[in-house]
């Protein structure tokens, strides 16, 4: 993709979101047209004489019909507040347990940790719809901190571990570019529609065996008009989905391939989709509701009404020297009961490269920018390095819904034995005195746990932190502060930690209020700017002149002709808090100006620290703009 393609894309979700808006409004006006017209037919065929007036009828018939709209849009939007997890769960999806000993599942997890960690986001929950024979996905969520990657057993059952990955980068792009919060908007939305269908189809039902023959007549009516009309929406809303999900489908195969930098693995995935008798099309009950977010068209719809394209022509795009006439043959390998996918033993997992963290030359804005959720296969590369350079028991125990809480704290406690000696009694304080000992044992064996392993066993962990009571999230995010203020001062990393673990948990907690794109200019966030750009500058130099140096060359990026003053909040780091939480309103574009001109300030010395790249990670995460491990010279 080209530079900058994410903040164009977000710039484009914001259009399409305003279109699927309209195209609500229209499907629902129409709705109501055509059953008000079968209202004033039974009036008229019913009327006593000239002075009678349809008026108050139709206003009672629109009212109802707008409101069985509304109240159902509302309590299903309602039903999908809980995020990724609770799409996944209504497809029958079952969750993938930490300590699973299925050598299937260790194979999924680890590729979607180690996708996770390329793409610079937390791990999403992980889970297989186990009653599904074809190969399919889906991503699902509000947000990234709370989504869902979700897999049929055919795609685990027949893809190999290259193919997996290209289906996995293939629905990663989707969580990347704020698809997914489109999509579960759709599911809401047209619900409402979709509901006047149901009850006109209960209330045909209904009368069919009702004894009573008063009224039978316009009741019957009425509800055949519920249901014929009800079919507007179910019209309107294919269409929709359509609309909304075909295009989406050649950008996400593009991204995959640029991710993992081969075309076979996810045109292997299509090509089984396309040649096995098992296909693509879903058992589920729910699947059409979730057509659009699906990997391969999981319902069987065609023509205007198809939300994906099909088959073949993305298998071609990738391979355009791909015989589709092959595919019979190539199936009856596939169907053989000794078929291995990966044609070896699953637990062999692939030799990853030695991944050697440290202070890097200064970096490229515009190359950073470039990177933003959109990883390549260097970063790829890097993450498999680095996710098979974790330690194997902080790495079990990241993933345990026990003892993630314990990885976390460990990884906040100082190197210097008083102040971690003060944060270990906090931890009691907070936790008890077992839970202290816990986290002890950690710190014995921390000397393994590198610069560079801490922030991607954070986002290991995040699934099973997911997992905990609202309550424990809650006072784990006080301890973490508590931890970070026992020296009453704040260190770049300490920040970093917090403020990735606090957006995450809000989301989780929260994750309908995940934010969508901004509408504020540069020049209206001018004071968080200055906040930003001084605090960064002043933990990254020596001395006061170079820091004033490094902010001015931000600041030259970012308003060029405004005089912006070197100041220090007084309080420090802390106040990038209240500084994000404006420019994470900003407009895509100035997002992307501004995190150019971030990286000139971390640049200006010509060295950029691993805690600096900590840093620059944490903030654009803060912005809802995820960076990948490797960052561009």
């Amino acid at each position: 993709m080209a530079a900058k393609s994410f903040f164009e894309y977000q710039a484009q979700a914001r259009r399409r979101s305003a279109w699927l808006l309209l195209m609500f409004a229209l499907s629902v006006i129409a709705t109501v047209a055509a059953i008000d017209a079968v209202a004033w037919l039974i009036w008229y065929s019913n009327r006593h004489g000239p002075e009678d007036s349809p008026a108050l009828m139709l206003a009672w018939v629109s009212g109802l019909v707008l409101g069985v709209v509304a109240v159902s849009t509302m309590l299903r939007i309602a039903t999908l507040s809980a995020g990724g997890p609770a799409v996944a769960a209504e497809l029958g999806g079952t969750l993938v347990a930490p300590d699973t000993v299925s050598q299937r599942y260790r194979r999924l997890r680890n590729v979607v940790e180690e996708i996770a960690i390329a793409s610079g986001v937390p791990v999403p929950q992980i889970y297989v719809m186990e009653k599904e024979a074809a190969i399919n996905a889906f991503a699902a969520g509000y947000s990234p901190a709370d989504a869902a990657i979700t897999v049929s057993r055919g795609a685990l059952d027949k893809l190999s571990r290259d193919e997996l990955q290209g289906v996995i980068a293939h629905e990663f792009s989707h969580l990347l570019n704020g698809d997914m919060r489109l999509n579960i908007r759709l599911m809401g939305l047209l619900f409402g529609i979709l509901m006047l269908g149901l009850i006109g189809a209960r209330m045909m039902r209904y009368a069919q065996f009702s004894g009573s023959r008063r009224g039978v007549g316009s009741y019957v009516a009425i509800a055949a008009g519920l249901w014929v009309f009800g079919s507007v929406g179910v019209f309107f809303g294919r269409m929709i989905k359509a609309g909304v999900s075909r295009s989406r489908e050649y950008l996400a195969d593009a991204s995959a391939v640029q991710f993992t930098r081969q075309t076979a693995g996810l045109a292997g995935a299509l090509k089984k989709a396309a040649g096995l008798p098992a296909g693509t099309q879903l058992q589920a009950s729910g699947r059409e509701e979730v057509a659009h977010m699906l990997f391969g068209d999981g319902v069987g719809l065609h023509g205007w009404f198809a939300t994906h394209p099909p088959i073949g022509a993305r298998i071609q795009r990738l391979e355009p020297d791909f015989v589709l006439s092959q595919l019979p043959a190539l199936a009856q390998d596939w169907n053989r009961a000794d078929y291995l996918p990966d044609g070896e033993a699953l637990d062999e997992e692939p030799l990853f490269v030695k991944f050697s963290g440290g202070a890097t030359a200064s970096l490229s804005g515009a190359g950073v920018v470039a990177q933003v959720a959109n990883p390549g296969e260097d970063d790829y590369r890097v993450a498999q390095a680095l996710h098979g350079e974790l330690p194997a028991d902080w790495l079990a125990a990241a993933r345990d819904e026990q003892r993630a809480l314990e990885v976390v704290l460990a990884l906040i406690i100082d190197d210097e034995p008083a102040l971690a000696a003060a944060q270990l009694q906090i931890i009691a304080t907070h936790w008890g005195a077992a839970q202290r000992e816990r986290v002890t044992q950690y710190l014995a064996a921390r000397s393994r746990v590198l610069a560079v392993h801490r922030l991607p066993l954070a986002a290991v962990a995040m699934p099973s932190l997911r997992r905990q009571p609202r309550e424990q999230l809650l006072q784990l995010m006080r301890t973490m502060h508590a931890l970070m203020m026992a020296d009453g001062r704040v260190q770049p990393f300490e920040w970093a930690l917090c403020r990735l673990l606090r957006d995450q948990v809000a989301a989780v907690l929260i994750p309908a209020s995940a934010n969508g794109a901004g509408t504020l200019s540069l020049d209206q966030t001018r004071q968080a700017l200055i906040d930003l750009y001084t605090v960064v500058a002043h933990y990254g130099n020596a001395d006061d002149d170079a820091a004033r140096r490094a902010f001015q060359a931000g600041a030259q990026v970012v308003l060029p002709r405004a005089a912006l003053d070197y100041r220090l909040p007084a309080q420090g780091l802390r106040a990038l808090d209240v500084a994000l939480k404006q420019l994470d309103r900003l407009k895509p574009a100035g997002k992307a100006l501004l995190i150019e001109g971030l990286v000139a300030v971390l640049s200006a010395d010509q060295r950029v620290t691993i805690t600096e790249a900590e840093l620059l990670r944490a903030i654009c995460g803060a912005l809802h703009c995820p960076l990948p491990p490797l960052l561009s010279m």
